[in-house]
C-alpha cells in the first residue's frame, strides 16, 4: 500500500523564509525542509494499481499558471485544542480550482471525493493533545508575506511514516520544473 498526496513545494527561499520563524512555541513539533509543501489533495493508501491509475489521471490536468504568495499564519484545531500551526497563501482562488481539477482526476481512478473544505496552507508545525499556546506566535507572524512564486507544476507524494515522523518522497511531476 501507498500513502499518497499531491502537493507544490514552494521555492527553496521560501521555505528558509518559513524555517527561519519556526520556533518559540512550546509542545511544536516543527516541520523540516523536506516536509514543507502545500497540500493539493490528499490521497491517503492506494494499492500499486491504484497508484499506477492515479498517476496517469493526474497528466491530463491542465491549469494556467499562477503567482502565489506565502500570507499570514494561523491554526487547525481538533476538539478546540490546536494541533496544526500553519502558514497560509494568497491568493487562494487559482489553486483551489487546481485543487478541484485534482479531485475529479482522483474520482475518476475511483477514489472518493474530497468532502473537507479546502484551505491552501503550508503547515509549520503539529502538536500532541495537550496543543500549544500559539498566540505570540500567531501574533509575531499575523503579518508574515513573501515575494510572490510562480505554480507551473505540482507534485505527486508517497509518505512513509518513520520513527522520526514522516517522510516525503516525490513519485511523479505534473507540469513545469519542481524545486
Amino acid at each position: 500500500m501507498h500513502r499518497l498526496f499531491v502537493a507544490i513545494r514552494p521555492p527553496a527561499s521560501h521555505r528558509a523564509a518559513l524555517r527561519a520563524i519556526m520556533g518559540g512555541v512550546m509542545g511544536a513539533r516543527w516541520q523540516s525542509d523536506d516536509q514543507l509543501h502545500l497540500t493539493l489533495r490528499f490521497v491517503g493508501q492506494v494499492d500499486r494499481h491504484r497508484a499506477d491509475d492515479l498517476a496517469d489521471a493526474l497528466r491530463t490536468v491542465r491549469f494556467a499558471p499562477c503567482a502565489i504568495q506565502l500570507s499570514g499564519v494561523g491554526t487547525f484545531d481538533r476538539k478546540a485544542v490546536v494541533d496544526t500551526l500553519w502558514a497560509g497563501v494568497q491568493p487562494r482562488e487559482p489553486l483551489a480550482s487546481l485543487h478541484r481539477k485534482i479531485d475529479r482526476a482522483c474520482v475518476a481512478v475511483g477514489l472518493p471525493p474530497e468532502e473537507r473544505a479546502y484551505l491552501p496552507h503550508v503547515t509549520l508545525a503539529r502538536f500532541g493533545r495537550s496543543g500549544g499556546a500559539v498566540a505570540p506566535f500567531l501574533a509575531r507572524h499575523a503579518a508574515l508575506a513573501s515575494p510572490a512564486f510562480t505554480v507551473k507544476g505540482f507534485t505527486l507524494f508517497e509518505s512513509r511514516l518513520g520513527h522520526g515522523g514522516a517522510s516525503y518522497h516525490a513519485i511523479d511531476h505534473y507540469g513545469g520544473d519542481p524545486d
